[in-house]
């Protein structure tokens, strides 16, 4: 009788062709949307630069802004010099007179270079704590 009875109340089970519709309207999703992503994005983004700021100037928030300025140029002023300290070592690895081995001394770190057979060992020491970084580079062979 159950049995009866759920037959006659279920009907005949219908299907359709699934369709994927996108949700961003930059992707032809419905233009609706948009509002509601920008404002999403925007809440993101927002927290995301606030707790970057806060790690950047440290955990004081009363640090004055020629300190943060101070600091920002210090950063780029090291990347930079680093940069300038990378393009010795590779001008000295790939240039015009390469070199099978060196070492380039910058401040407190020092880059030694080797050149083996098919691969060059780096290695990256920082006399400030003393950690050592090994690097090795395959060589690309071209005929």
């Amino acid at each position: 009788m159950a049995l009866t009875g759920f037959l006659l109340f279920t009907g005949p089970a219908l299907s359709a062709e699934l369709t994927y519709t996108p949700v961003n309207p930059s992707f032809g999703g419905n233009p609706l949307n948009s509002s509601h992503l920008i404002s999403t994005a925007n809440a993101q983004r927002t927290a995301t630069a606030s707790d970057a700021n806060s790690s950047i100037s440290g955990s004081s928030s009363s640090s004055s802004s020629s300190s943060t300025s101070a600091d920002l140029f210090v950063r780029q002023l090291e990347g930079r010099l680093l940069s300038a300290l990378a393009s010795q070592v590779t001008e000295a690895i790939f240039g015009d007179n390469p070199q099978d081995s060196g070492t380039v001394t910058f401040g407190d770190t020092e880059i030694s270079f080797n050149r083996g057979v098919d691969s060059i060992t780096l290695s990256i020491t920082d006399f400030t704590d003393g950690t050592v970084t090994n690097i090795e580079v395959p060589v690309l062979v071209s005929n």
